[in-house]
């Protein structure tokens, strides 16, 4: 993936200001940052889900704004804030969705069966999405991203509110899905799970790029990517805590 000169503005706030960023394929991408960074934006833009105010796109050597429906072709799309068709089951969403992408029916149906079952689904698939839980959601559209086997996976905070177990499902399809040489790229703020899942980093500060490349470099001499973040985004801590002294203790 090539980004060049992205831009993209709501009112007078600047989102995302010139982002330059080649992203290596066949690699676990984190694109990590506080909140309000320009996560979402990115990839919303990158994904060809926001129209940027200038700048350009490439994904597997296509442009994204010029030729959309080949790019989305070759893309998974995990959004923030999923929104599915709440009055079909699970079953009948993946069904819908294979083949809107034009599978056959019979190969919606092989590959529907397996994600159900890896994602362990299977027990809720004739249940309405309307009745899921927002793990059961979250693995439910991941299904549907992974469906058409895309070259390209990209997941904005696909952990956040996910229990334990439906967090280590997810990570282990991943994985899988990784080291059969796709790309991965998912946004988050938990550098703990970052530094767990990605083998290469791109930091993002106030809609601009800090820092990129290989997990390690990025890391540097910190004791942890939570430590070289921190410093990346100039978080010096807060002192708030100092002032609160009527706070904790009992103390009305």
């Amino acid at each position: 993936m090539r980004i060049r000169g992205l831009w993209k503005r709501f009112g007078e706030q600047v989102a995302v200001a010139g982002i330059d960023l080649d992203l290596p394929a066949g690699h676990f991408i984190g694109l990590v940052g506080p909140n309000g960074a320009g996560k979402t934006t990115t990839l919303s833009m990158i994904t060809g889900l926001l129209r940027p105010d200038g700048g350009q796109v490439e994904v597997a050597g296509r442009d994204v704004w010029r030729d959309p429906m080949d790019v989305k072709s070759r893309i998974g799309v995990l959004p923030e804030g999923l929104r599915l068709f709440e009055r079909l089951s699970g079953r009948e969403l993946l069904t819908y969705l294979g083949r809107l992408r034009g599978l056959p029916a019979a190969e919606v149906d092989r590959r529907t069966d397996q994600l159900l079952d890896v994602l362990d689904l299977s027990a809720a698939q004739h249940k309405l999405v309307v009745d899921y839980s927002t793990g059961m959601r979250k693995k439910t559209g991941l299904a549907a991203a992974l469906l058409h086997n895309p070259e390209v996976l990209f997941l904005d905070e696909p952990f956040e509110g996910v229990d334990p177990v439906s967090t280590q499902t997810i990570r282990t399809v991943l994985e899988h899905y990784t080291a059969s040489g796709a790309t991965v790229v998912f946004s988050s703020h938990v550098m703990e799970l970052v530094e767990s899942l990605c083998d290469w980093v791109a930091v993002i500060a106030a809609g601009r790029i800090r820092a990129h490349g290989p997990l390690a470099e990025v890391r540097g001499n910190a004791a942890s990517l939570q430590a070289a973040f921190l410093e990346l985004v100039g978080a010096r801590g807060n002192p708030a805590g100092q002032q609160l002294d009527w706070l904790g203790g009992g103390a009305r």
